[in-house]
């Protein structure tokens, strides 16, 4: 039995894939479940558009996302923390505390594409998070981490 899958299925395939299974695995589970739809001709017809616009679409957002990484390579944010004369930071910098530097800067970024490269900031310095700002396009920004 060939069906379209509607969401990803771990170990059988992801989102809008055409796959062959089993026909009471697709009768009995994922029909019924609304995780895939039969693949008939006309769901093929529609389903090959869909992807056809999707692919116009994603173009246009991975354009704009590598603009964006090219601005946002160029861009150094202060992040204060609260630190002892040492340098020490009392406690530690996160996304959020990035997310809000690059919020205030003009870059609206979500702090769930924010990827810390060292594993904990506890020190004052200069450090390096990647941003993901789209499925394979990521920018590295520069962050200095100051006394507030």
């Amino acid at each position: 039995m060939e069906v379209i899958l509607k969401q990803d299925i771990k170990g059988l395939g992801y989102k809008d894939d055409k796959v062959t299974v089993a026909n009471g695995y697709g009768r009995n589970f994922l029909l019924p479940k609304g995780m895939a739809t039969l693949a008939t001709e006309s769901a093929k017809k529609m389903h090959a558009e869909i992807l056809k616009q999707r692919a116009f679409k994603e173009d246009k957002l991975r354009k704009e996302a590598t603009a964006n990484s090219e601005k946002l390579a160029d861009v150094s944010i202060k992040v204060g923390a609260k630190a002892g004369e040492s340098g020490k930071i009392f406690g530690s910098v996160t996304t959020i505390q990035i997310a809000e530097a690059l919020q205030k800067a003009g870059y609206a970024v979500e702090r769930k594409n924010i990827e810390i490269t060292e594993d904990s900031i506890k020190q004052l310095g200069t450090y390096t998070a990647k941003v993901r700002l789209y499925k394979e396009v990521a920018a590295t920004v520069t962050f200095e981490v100051v006394s507030e």
